[in-house]
């Protein structure tokens, strides 16, 4: 069988570039597949429609009664949100250590990827007051997400050389941001022409979201052909476990969550990353709010500045992977932390009504967080002892997804105290300056070695 077709059990056992490239391209095209969920589902669409179909069953109080709970219908969508999300972390975890343990990294990842999209798809169905199947499509297609996303990271370590993985990890990024990007683009001009169309404004919405399952579902086709089963650098004898089956991987979990202690600079990274990365997810899930609030922008500028984010965070993504090949990814991270600084700044002193300024400040956020994040997912896979990969980054995954309410949370008391979302946006630098003392203190290098993997030359 010819070899550039013939995908070998584990990616360190590619014996030709080709091989390897093909492995690569499957990997990117995960990202583009599932980005379309995050971009059109999360941050567009789903939210202002599940919360119209909420208040169309409210009573006349305006609450809904999940599961016997009494719930305002403007709150389901957020409460279903952080629902998912704490539900995610455990099933992460969980799918990691099984993952690590049968070597059936491409089987798990693809099999929570379509669980997910067929979920997003079972949202054209979501009309007059099913709001319950909406938040049971949501919990579901989310959780799929998350757990999909965990162990597709875990692939990192075995598709590129040390010296490679953060222009292998950024062009990643980069094709998750074009992928959802281009899907996003396509859906907006489908609801911007809903009427010309001869749809219903709710109509075109429903088609949007499960536009986005339909392409996860189509695209993920591509990573289930190209990557092998096992994720990642081979197992070392000191961390190899037997295929067993999965029905003790809980008792693993607790022994890898306690090893974890063994590597002390590995988790002095994920706390850096934990408190930076909160911020980085406030700014972007409450910059429309400051948006619309502050500065007072209109819906069709807040769709446009999403948009622009998405675009800019290409090339983002890709220069700063440049700029990590010359500097290295440590430097590079610092970098865009300073760079993340600036722009809350520039958001803090930003006049209100001045759609120009709040498109730059759009294109700023875009430039920085692509990059930010995929350097972050290069540094961490050098931190992670052979054949644990899938287990440590559900914990990394953990600490982007399970720990997002603190930024969220001085944000909301910033504004109570003060009554200003300029104040609550500028509360947000404390973790980004945070990050940057503990991220600058970690000694990389020693962290690498401390896991027994091979040091790159630039850090």
């Amino acid at each position: 069988m010819n070899t550039a077709t013939h995908l070998p059990d584990h990616p360190a056992a590619a014996t030709d570039t080709r091989a390897l490239r093909r492995m690569q391209f499957g990997w990117y095209i995960n990202d583009w597949a599932n980005a379309a969920f995050s971009a059109t589902v999360l941050t567009v669409f789903l939210g202002p429609y599940l919360t119209t179909v909420a208040k169309n069953a409210a009573d006349a109080g305006g609450n809904v009664h999940p599961l016997g709970l009494t719930v305002r219908a403007g709150s389901f969508f957020p409460y279903t949100v952080s629902l998912s999300v704490l539900v995610s972390v455990a099933v992460m975890l969980l799918a990691g250590t099984v993952a690590d343990r049968t070597g059936r990294h491409k089987e798990l990842m693809c099999g929570f990827a379509y669980v997910g999209a067929v979920a997003t798809m079972g949202m054209f169905f979501l009309s007059g007051n099913r709001y319950l199947l909406g938040g049971a499509l949501l919990v579901i297609s989310n959780i799929a997400y998350a757990v999909s996303v965990a162990l597709s990271y875990a692939y990192l370590p075995g598709l590129a050389a040390p010296d490679e993985r953060d222009a292998v990890s950024s062009k990643g990024w980069a094709y998750g941001y074009a992928g959802g990007g281009l899907l996003l683009i396509a859906n907006l001009a489908l609801f911007e022409k809903a009427d010309a169309l001869g749809l219903s404004s709710g109509t075109a919405v429903r088609i949007c979201l499960a536009s986005a399952g339909l392409w996860w579902a189509l695209f993920t086709i591509v990573p289930l052909l190209r990557l092998p089963s096992r994720a990642g650098a081979a197992p070392s004898t000191a961390t190899a476990t037997p295929d067993r089956p999965a029905a003790g991987s809980l008792r693993e979990l607790a022994r890898t969550l306690r090893g974890m202690r063994r590597y002390p600079l590995t988790l002095l990274f994920l706390g850096a990353f934990l408190c930076y990365n909160d911020g980085i997810q406030t700014v972007v899930s409450q910059a429309s709010l400051y948006g619309s609030e502050e500065l007072g922008m209109d819906q069709t500028s807040l769709v446009a500045a999403i948009l622009l984010v998405q675009i800019v965070a290409i090339g983002g993504a890709l220069l700063l992977g440049r700029i990590a090949s010359r500097y290295g990814a440590k430097r590079t991270v610092l970098g865009s932390l300073v760079g993340w600084v600036i722009t809350l700044a520039l958001g803090y002193l930003m006049p209100a009504h001045q759609p120009a300024w709040f498109f730059a400040l759009a294109a700023m956020i875009g430039l920085v967080l692509g990059g930010s994040q995929a350097l972050s997912r290069s540094l961490f896979s050098h931190l992670i002892p052979a054949g644990r990969e899938a287990e440590y980054f559900s914990v990394y995954k953990v600490s982007d997804r399970g720990t997002s309410w603190m930024g969220p949370l001085v944000f909301g008391l910033a504004y109570q105290i003060t009554g200003s979302y300029r104040s609550a946006i500028i509360s947000l630098l404390v973790f980004f300056v945070i990050g940057f003392a503990v991220l600058a203190k970690v000694p990389v290098r020693r962290a690498i070695e401390a896991v027994g993997n091979p040091v790159p030359e630039r850090l």
